[in-house]
């Protein structure tokens, strides 16, 4: 393999048109016709390794012409196309071929294609069917650079079955391609197997068929890879999803969005290794296909919180995976450092262009370990069982324990400046040029995110609540209480901006010399459920700026204000529209209050769903003052990724304005009346999980809410509207 380093940076294949088969840690992209032609980001994967990049399908040495395709869920896809003879003055095919491709987690199946060919010509057709194989066993990191691989070579493997197999002396990783019969069709003509000598990691497979008018013959091609990982990596679930099963009627959008989001999150689950099947299993999931395809902290926490009305199974598994790598000693090279919260984990230490070089295990992330409590504390809400929480709570100590080493003198918590070859940004907005002034101007760190105080506020009370209520440890919690007020307070010092005309917003961070980095970015959002802003002033200056011609689009909130210098739609943090993002400021709008701006957002981001099959793209752009009447695909982003997939939970919880407090026996609804979202029936919710019960939620058309699973005897019920159980 070619080293990366050595080769001049290229540019990030686009996916925006790809088909995405995904059964995590496996996956496969193509175009829209199936064919793997050796380009861009095409091929079969595996714990971040490309298995193949070619699985080219010919007839009689030409690619058949293609008709359509169809995802089949999240894990299948099948595609249609035809050949025509040259012969025949009609647009009629003489032979019909179809290619179903499936991928399977490594543990249950190979992943593969089965192709199949009818002859439908009035003749009996003889002919040839190819298929040419190549594969590179590239990085994903040195796929998204750009950078090119050269191919692995391959040889003819021995077995009852015609296979090839490619074999990297590098680390020993290996894929095997075998050609098995598709029952009835057993006992078919033998493909002859021929290996370039020109390109020496091309294997072809090429068949002689005789077919009669009528007759079908199909072959199965199966990819089997083995690669190398860090020890204790994750593995493929063994256990169905830890979530139950959630419906909505009578919103026919969000129940869209809904079915499509769980389908994207249950293909990106993973788990931690056990040693017994009878152990329960602790699953979580990965951030995005295909360039983050493993643990991140932030974006698993992120959707593991997003799904807690759904229930507590993915934040307890989420938890604990985080929990068993959390930072014990000082590494200069990870950022590793005792308490803290890992913030991504990769089979092996990756280069990603640019000079960025990330180790398999990395933690430079200034949010993943207040975060870590903030679903902790929230978990334990939703119904997590208290023994769960008490074998955690070391660890949400040990991450405060992080977090109030790394207040600094301001009050804030921050960041500062890391290795030269590791990311410059810790919080979600990472890239390079994410934090800038309202002139344009890049800002460094030291930096204090605005969106951090708020989760540093959130873990502090929260994990006041826990000490006191779990470990029952008034003296700690009254420690911590302090800690958040003075916090507070620092925020209250330090962010605030004011305009010339008297409105005001918090600043999306202030820098080392204690100056608020001006211009309305989409990070204030984050502060609205987080506790951190004081009275209805300030949340109403939130929730105004949030929706400011420059910050709103139709179909959500942009990441940077299209007023502000700079501004680019399609800038990965400078202007585009992320889908966790706007979920977030819709929910964190509502749950404070401002009800119609949080209605016409979720209108907004459903409609945006609409555009895209209703899978939220990790991000998209929208062009400012444009007629072209729809968002904009984002073509380097994942598709599905985890807190996008996520956002259709969290804007149902939003939609029923739902909190919960299982261990005080509460449940509040103040939900968006039908009639407030431009609907003209009631609609409903059932499967909402509050610990082991299931509870069911119906919405007149004035927000009238009936509540079945649970009754006013044992629980407080506080609904808007009326309310029966």
């Amino acid at each position: 393999m070619i080293d990366s380093a050595s080769l001049p940076p290229g540019r990030q294949p686009f996916l925006d048109d790809s088909v995405v088969c995904l059964a995590a840690p496996s996956f496969a992209l193509s175009p829209r016709d199936g064919q793997l032609r050796g380009s861009g980001v095409d091929g079969f994967y595996d714990q971040d390794r490309r298995l193949l990049h070619t699985l080219r399908l010919l007839v009689d040495d030409q690619e058949p012409e293609h008709v359509a395709h169809r995802p089949e869920g999240s894990r299948e896809a099948f595609f249609q196309a035809m050949c025509r003879s040259s012969e025949d003055p009609t647009a009629a095919p003489w032979l019909l071929v179809a290619r179903d491709r499936t991928v399977t987690r490594p543990d249950v199946a190979e992943s593969g294609d089965v192709v199949r060919l009818q002859n439908v010509g009035p003749g009996a057709a003889r002919f040839t069917v190819s298929v040419l194989a190549a594969t590179d066993l590239a990085d994903v990191a040195t796929i998204k650079a750009g950078f090119p691989a050269a191919d692995i070579p391959c040889e003819q493997a021995e077995g009852i079955v015609p296979a090839v197999r490619w074999h990297s002396p590098h680390d020993n990783s290996e894929v095997v391609l075998r050609a098995e019969p598709v029952p009835p069709h057993d006992g078919g003509p033998e493909p002859k197997i021929t290996l370039d000598d020109h390109r020496p990691g091309r294997a072809e497979f090429r068949w002689e068929l005789l077919l009669k008018p009528g007759e079908e013959w199909s072959v199965r091609l199966l990819v089997q890879g083995k690669t190398t990982t860090v020890a204790g990596y994750p593995v493929p679930p063994r256990r169905p999803a830890p979530w139950g099963r959630v419906e909505v009627t009578g919103h026919e959008h969000m129940a869209a969005l809904l079915t499509r989001g769980l389908a994207d999150l249950e293909a990106l689950r993973l788990a931690e290794p056990s040693g017994s099947a009878d152990e329960a299993e602790s699953q979580f999931v990965a951030a995005g296909c295909p360039w983050f395809l493993g643990l991140f902290g932030r974006d698993s926490i992120w959707a593991a919180r997003m799904m807690l009305p759904f229930g507590t199974g993915l934040a307890r598994g989420t938890l604990r995976a985080l929990a068993g790598r959390q930072g014990t000693r000082h590494d200069a090279f990870t950022d590793e450092a005792p308490g803290r919260i890992l913030h991504e984990l990769r089979p092996t230490e990756t280069r990603h262009g640019d000079g960025l070089v990330l180790p398999a295990r990395y933690y430079a992330s200034v949010d993943a370990t207040p975060l870590f409590v903030v679903l902790l504390h929230e978990a334990w809400k939703w119904g997590l069982a208290e023994d769960e929480v008490r074998h955690l709570m070391p660890h949400a100590r040990a991450a405060m324990e992080w977090v109030a080493d790394t207040l600094g003198p301001d009050g804030l918590i921050s960041y500062g400046r890391g290795r030269a070859d590791g990311l410059l940004h810790q919080g979600w907005k990472d890239s390079p040029d994410a934090i800038r002034d309202a002139e344009g101007r890049r800002v460094d760190p030291p930096i204090a995110l605005c969106e951090v105080q708020g989760y540093a506020y959130q873990a502090a009370v929260g994990f006041a609540e826990l000490l006191t209520a779990v470990e029952g440890e008034k003296e700690q919690a009254e420690l911590w209480a302090e800690r958040a007020a003075r916090l507070r307070a620092a925020f209250q010092r330090s962010f605030w901006v004011e305009e010339p005309d008297g409105r005001r917003y918090p600043a999306i961070a202030v820098d080392g010399g204690g100056r608020p980095v001006t211009g309305r970015t989409s990070n204030m959002g984050h502060l609205l459920n987080s506790g951190l802003l004081q009275g209805e002033e300030e949340h109403r200056s939130v929730a105004e700026a949030l929706m400011s011609d420059g910050l709103r689009t139709p179909w959500g909130i942009r990441t940077r204000s299209a007023d502000l210098a700079g501004f680019n739609p399609f800038s990965y943090h400078g202007g585009s529209v992320w889908a966790h993002d706007s979920a977030i400021a819709v929910h964190g709008l509502a749950a404070t209050g401002f009800v119609d701006e949080a209605a016409t957002l979720l209108g907004g981001m459903l409609d945006a769903a609409r555009h895209f099959d209703y899978r939220l793209p990790e991000l998209y752009a929208v062009y400012p003052n444009s007629r072209f009447g729809r968002p904009a695909p984002y073509p380097p982003s994942c598709r599905p990724q985890a807190w996008a997939a996520a956002s259709a939970a969290l804007l149902c919880s939003a939609m029923l304005r739902v909190d919960a407090d299982v261990p005080d026996r509460r449940l509040t609804l103040r939900p968006i009346a039908p009639s407030r979202m431009g609907l003209r029936s009631p609609y409903a919710v059932r499967g909402l999980r509050l610990g082991e019960r299931s509870v069911d939620v119906t919405v007149d058309l004035h927000g009238g809410t009936e509540v079945r699973g649970i009754d006013d005897e044992e629980w407080r019920i506080d609904a808007g509207g009326s309310c029966t159980t």
